[in-house]
């Protein structure tokens, strides 16, 4: 079965994840040193050695997880670990990777740890209402994605598109079908983004009307013709049930 792309959603987060985490420019040497976390501040204690190598394996494990190389991907982050434990980065990449192997429970650990190290990080939350909603927890998928929801800017379209869709989805699989339809009304063709053909595809699916869903999923198709913004809305449906994973076997048909 394949798993949730979870690489291409955290591309879709990090503008929001640096935003969420810039401090304000006007703040002097001292105050900033305060505002660290006491994990931040651990690290720049850090010889300058140290701090060089950690970043050398962290980034060597993104750049093999973006592989699909996760055991790889593992050596690396053991190795950041050893030079450094409370990163959160190294939790949260330990975690998507856990997801890669569909070993949820410890990708949920994982990603809960890293919440204890970035608070209120929105990467690390959505990663969270990710694994709700693989291991179809749709009331706590439900309520994590309303959380994040709330912390999105208006502007950034693509991310806060898709949170809604998965919202829609867990509110559906609660049998809050006025609410599940009245979310996928919220949009138009207008919109920039595939989530009015999605959100018309699901519809169709709830019908059991599968000819008219795949026609929506083909005009999503030819109107977002690039394939690194469609894959997590395929995905999602994959994971949620309603169509085939492309390696041919049922991710768990809609219940």
């Amino acid at each position: 079965m394949k798993a949730i792309s979870f690489f291409t959603l955290l591309a879709l987060i990090s503008p929001l994840a640096a935003q969420n985490e810039a401090q304000p420019a006007e703040k002097t040497p001292a105050e900033a040193q305060q505002a660290l976390m006491p994990n931040q501040q651990a690290f720049l204690n850090l010889p300058e050695e140290s701090r060089k190598e950690f970043i050398k394996h962290l980034s060597e494990a993104s750049r093999l997880f973006q592989q699909k190389r996760i055991f790889e991907t593992m050596e690396e982050l053991d190795k950041a670990a050893k030079i450094f434990k409370d990163s959160p980065e190294v939790y949260n990449l330990r975690g998507s990777s856990f997801v890669e192997m569909r070993a949820f429970d410890k990708a949920l650990a994982e990603f809960n740890e890293a919440a204890k190290l970035s608070k209120d990080n929105p990467s690390i939350e959505f990663n969270i209402a990710e694994v709700y909603f693989c291991t179809k927890e749709w009331k706590k998928g439900e309520e994590q994605f309303a959380k994040i929801l709330q912390g999105i800017p208006k502007d950034n379209i693509a991310l806060g598109r898709l949170v809604e869709f998965k919202l829609l989805l867990c509110k559906q699989k609660l049998g809050k079908t006025a609410e599940a339809a009245s979310l996928a009304e919220k949009y138009t063709f207008e919109d920039d983004s595939p989530f009015y053909y999605y959100a018309q595809a699901t519809l169709s699916y709830e019908k059991k009307d599968l000819i008219k869903a795949e026609e929506w999923l083909a005009m999503a198709g030819r109107i977002f013709q690039d394939q690194n913004v469609l894959a997590p809305w395929q995905d999602t449906l994959v994971e949620y049930g309603y169509i085939k994973s492309f390696y041919g076997e049922d991710s768990g048909a809609a219940e």
